[in-house]
């Protein structure tokens, strides 16, 4: 009977040629180009007026918080512009006055809509009136607010077990959407949160919480000023995380050294032109990294274990090398580590990182007398199956240095989606918190689920095996962002219904369940007015500080909700008045959110006062050197094994990036500037030896094809571009090559996908 519903939709959409340009890579980050690329696209998709008054009031104190990363806002922003080139794309995007409703959609089918590219289906603007896809339908229809409250009302009474249900939340929301969110699922009846998290850096909690106690990061932005060593591992800030150029241009300005490890040399580490001085503009900018580690993927524990048995050795001969009395006082496991270091060889673990020896003895060098260190990473360490071990070994490091609870010393794992730290602060989990449903008992009256629910893996499997019938999404786009793309559309049309609450059309919404609604949201960067009083709402940076953040623009339209405001209405509908939580105030006061906020969740006090003006931090153990919270209440070093890739002769290892003109998986444009790529995104890069051995050229078209557990997954036509890469590595855009990462393999223990090193194969195509 499923099989009646099916629509003929495209996960794939567009993939013609759109003519690919190879262009020298621009060698320097940001500058006057940068800043001209910023307002070009401003412009364009928000007019003179609008642009400039929206870009002045983004990261300042009384103003709105970026809708792009969890970078966080220095304590005295610039008061001309305190945004990167992507912050300001990211607010354009958000802020465009294109608008798509009823009307387009009746014009429009979804299978017509899925066959354009994401680039394509993104540009049509804002969202601007809730709309319903109904059974057998292939036309999105308006549907009153009231009417869609019911409609999900009614589906998730119908399910046999509050289990049938999931609530998945993107990092874009604020404090007060998610906590109201993640109190509804519970109040409902199940753990089933699965979040953004859970595909990034899922890896990093895990590892911080097994070694330190805590899964967040234990700098702020003014410890990087004054590091003695920034280590940047796995990121590519220049594009992902722009403004930490100028945290580390003030680290080199202060003395600071940066070690580069990727497997790319990424520009912004290159060289830096910083827009908010005269130098950015007319000078010939700074360069960053003092040393580039072009590591082979998924090789860090190989690489830092040599590191860390070159330092013992020296340490031997001096005694001075290693923090002694920090290891005795505040840590456990440094004399297994060093037994353990003696099973590997030197020369072995050499060749498996791929670094040049002299390299590595200038990373030695450098880190031998130095104690100031922060180790700074992304996706680059955590979608791996040995992801949580990757991190563990890079804390090793910084433990046996002393480099921790210290100033301008510590953790820095580098969040992407403006908020995703602050949604798991604030109860979305899929795991249970028994201290938390204690306080929920106490203060709301419910009693929370105490089963364990399903995080983002699991939540795929569920809808696929029809474990869950019902899915809804507060923001994202979960088919582009999730592994395994086919078996992700799968399971998705298998549900009875899904549930969007956007503010931009993507994919998702087309590839959707039998019944699908699309609920518009308002922007991060729009006001949110009600009863003539402008709202404001709070959320958490990458270094654990919660800020106030409120719109300044006219919303896309009336008709717009708030998050909070559909969550409240939606739960209220779903217990027909009748339940504990007044969800209708809640969804009214925000301020009555943060006093449950304060009361429900770690560390939150007075967040409403305190969250004015730059903000206030959450409590971290790691800052002040309490370690209770773990076995023997000491920090842990820990034995990591050595990943088990083993290719095969005709097996490269691939890695996912984005481009320069995307987040995530919203793509701003087709342009690749600081790689040297033009108009086209169906790009492989490929080492110049490697392409040679294979008898390829540049731009020949290949298929990019994954065999894991006897299942083949392809990437169709794709054009070779030679880059400075490792041999035998790969790198290629996501989410166009999200299909080739098979759903069931994921880093231990968090379950983050194995995005970053896929083992693939190439056929060429004869076009």
């Amino acid at each position: 009977m499923q099989q009646k519903f099916r629509r003929n939709v495209s996960i794939r959409g567009n993939q013609d040629f759109t003519g690919l340009e190879i262009k020298e890579p621009v060698r320097t980050a940001a500058g006057l180009l940068g800043v001209k690329e910023a307002l070009r696209h401003s412009f364009k998709e928000m007019g003179i007026v609008r642009s400039m008054r929206a870009l002045l009031e983004m990261n300042q104190q009384e103003g709105f918080d970026c809708p792009s990363c969890a970078w966080p806002d220095p304590e005295k922003p610039s008061k001309i512009a305190e945004y990167c080139e992507n912050g300001a794309k990211a607010l354009a995007d958000e802020a465009t006055t294109s608008h798509i409703g009823a009307d387009f959609f009746s014009q429009h089918s979804i299978e017509e809509l899925s066959l354009l590219t994401d680039y394509e289906l993104n540009k049509f603007g804002r969202l601007v009136a809730p709309l319903v896809l109904r059974p057998g339908s292939i036309f999105y229809e308006p549907i009153a607010w009231k009417d869609a409250y019911e409609l999900i009302a009614n589906e998730l009474r119908q399910l046999a077990s509050p289990n049938e249900a999931i609530f998945y939340t993107s990092g874009r929301s604020s404090n007060e959407a998610a906590f109201l969110y993640g109190i509804f699922a519970r109040a409902f009846g199940t753990n089933n949160m699965p979040d953004c998290s859970n595909m990034c850096h899922e890896s990093s909690g895990v590892a911080l919480s097994e070694t330190l106690g805590i899964g967040k990061g234990s700098v702020t932005l003014e410890d990087l000023y004054g590091a003695e060593l920034i280590i940047v591992a796995g990121q590519n800030p220049g594009t992902n995380h722009p403004r930490m150029l100028s945290a580390l241009q003030k680290c080199k300005e202060n003395g600071g050294k940066i070690i580069s490890i990727n497997p790319l040399e990424e520009t912004g580490l290159v060289n830096f032109k910083n827009p908010q001085q005269l130098n950015g503009w007319i000078g010939s900018g700074d360069s960053l990294a003092d040393l580039h580690l072009p590591i082979n993927i998924n090789q860090d524990v190989a690489l830092v274990k040599l590191l860390i048995k070159k330092l013992a050795d020296l340490d031997a001969f001096d005694n001075s090398v290693f923090d002694h009395e920090f290891i005795s006082k505040y840590t456990e496991g440094y004399k297994g580590l060093l037994e353990d270091l003696t099973t590997y060889d030197d020369q072995e673990l050499l060749r498996l990182c791929g670094v040049d020896p002299n390299k590595v003895e200038e990373a030695v060098a450098l880190l031998s007398h130095k104690s100031k260190i922060i180790i700074c990473w992304a996706m680059g360490l955590t979608q791996h199956k040995n992801g949580v071990e990757n991190i563990r070994e890079y804390v090793n490091l910084l433990l046996l240095k002393g480099a921790l609870g210290k100033p301008h010393a510590g953790t820095c794992p580098v969040r992407g989606h403006s908020n995703v730290q602050g949604d798991r602060s604030v109860g979305i989990m899929h795991f249970v918190d028994q201290e938390m449903n204690e306080r929920i008992e106490q203060h709301l009256g419910f009693k929370p689920p105490t089963e364990e629910g399903v995080d983002t893996v699991g939540c795929m499997r569920a809808m696929y095996e029809g474990e869950a019938k019902v899915f809804m999404a507060l923001g994202g786009n979960f088919l582009m962002a999730a592994s395994d793309t086919e078996y992700t559309a799968e399971a998705l049309q298998r549900c009875s219904l899904t549930v969007q609450i956007s503010t931009k059309l993507n994919r998702t919404h087309l590839v959707a369940g039998k019944t699908a609604l699309i609920l518009p949201t308002l922007g991060r960067s729009e006001k949110d007015m009600r009863e003539g009083r402008l709202r404001y709402f709070t959320v958490e940076n990458s270094m654990g500080r919660v800020r106030q953040s409120r719109g300044l623009l006219k919303p896309a339209s009336d008709a717009l909700k708030s998050e909070p405001e559909l969550i409240a209405e939606i739960a209220d509908t779903y217990f027909k008045g009748k339940h504990s939580v007044d969800w209708k105030s809640l969804g009214t006061d925000y301020s009555l959110i943060r006093e449950y906020i304060d009361l429900i969740a770690k560390g939150f006090e007075r967040t409403s006062e305190q969250s004015k003006g730059v903000g206030y931090y959450l409590p971290n153990n790691v800052r002040a050197l309490d370690f209770s919270g773990l076995p023997n209440g000491k920090a842990r070093i820990t034995l990591n094994k050595l990943p088990e890739h083993h290719l095969k002769e005709d097996e490269y290892m691939l890695m996912t990036i984005r481009s320069h003109d995307q987040f995530n998986t919203t793509i701003y444009g087709l342009d690749d500037r600081y790689r040297g790529v033009y108009n086209e995104r169906r790009v492989l890069f490929m080492n110049q030896g490697d392409m040679e051995e294979r008898g390829l050229l540049k731009k020949d078209v290949v298929n990019i094809i994954s065999r894991y557990d006897g299942i083949h997954r392809t990437a169709y036509n794709f054009l070779v571009v030679p880059y400075t890469i490792p041999r035998r590595n790969l790198a290629a855009y996501f989410p166009e090559t999200n299909v080739l990462v098979p759903h069931n393999h994921y880093a231990d223990r968090s379950k983050t996908p194995i995005s970053k090193s896929i083992k693939v194969i190439l056929e060429r195509v004869k076009l």
